[in-house]
């Protein structure tokens, strides 16, 4: 029976992360459920906006297919379609993976591909959400990817659409000075003259 536990502001088990990068907004206490030590392996977080040119989903499989072979941990929310495709490629491997959603572990139906990995300790869910909080909503969803971006030790945003709501979080993140990286392509213009890396490794048009 796999069951949830939370953890506090001041526990030794707390990420002290949160309250460095989200100050007064850090969430006093989080949800677990599965491996917490999985924190400390300094996570990737992965984010795409929900539309993304077809070029970038090929080279976003490759990365996935790539994270999963060389072992890195991976941080996210998994929402859109192209997140979420990832994490299908991530969960065909072996290194450890946290799923954070936008609503609270209270209740929620926990899918079936998560059971395994959650009891052999590779896959941990993660929610700064309390029992109220069943749904997904805008503000909630906004809230939870702050939460994984302040969790993460480098940020690597897919796609971000031209004055979109990813965009807009790409510029939070930049003032955080965590590295930001995406892929270096045509369609990415607006985040990279922004100031988001080129991903070594994956370059396109």
């Amino acid at each position: 029976m796999l069951s949830t536990s939370w953890t506090q502001q001041g526990d030794p088990g707390f990420p002290s992360v949160l309250s460095s990068v989200l100050g007064k907004n850090a969430p006093p206490r989080i949800a677990t459920l599965g491996n917490l030590d999985l924190l400390k392996h300094k996570p990737l977080a992965l984010f795409c906006s929900v539309k993304c040119p077809g070029n970038l989903i090929l080279q976003t499989y490759d990365l996935a297919q790539s994270l999963r072979q060389s072992g890195v941990t991976v941080i996210g929310g998994f929402h859109s379609p192209m997140e979420q495709e990832c994490l299908t490629i991530l969960l065909r491997g072996s290194q450890p993976i946290i799923v954070c959603p936008a609503r609270s572990l209270h209740g929620m139906r926990i899918p079936a591909d998560y059971k395994q990995p959650i009891e052999t300790g590779r896959l941990l869910l993660l929610s700064p959400f309390d029992g109220k909080d069943r749904r997904v909503t805008e503000e909630t969803a906004l809230f939870r990817n702050r939460f994984v971006a302040a969790l993460a030790d480098a940020i690597f945003v897919a796609h971000a659409e031209p004055q979109s709501k990813t965009e807009q979080f790409c510029h939070e993140i930049l003032k955080w000075r965590k590295p930001l990286y995406t892929l270096d392509a045509k369609a990415n213009e607006n985040l990279l003259a922004m100031g988001a890396k080129p991903l070594p490794g994956f370059t396109s048009d």
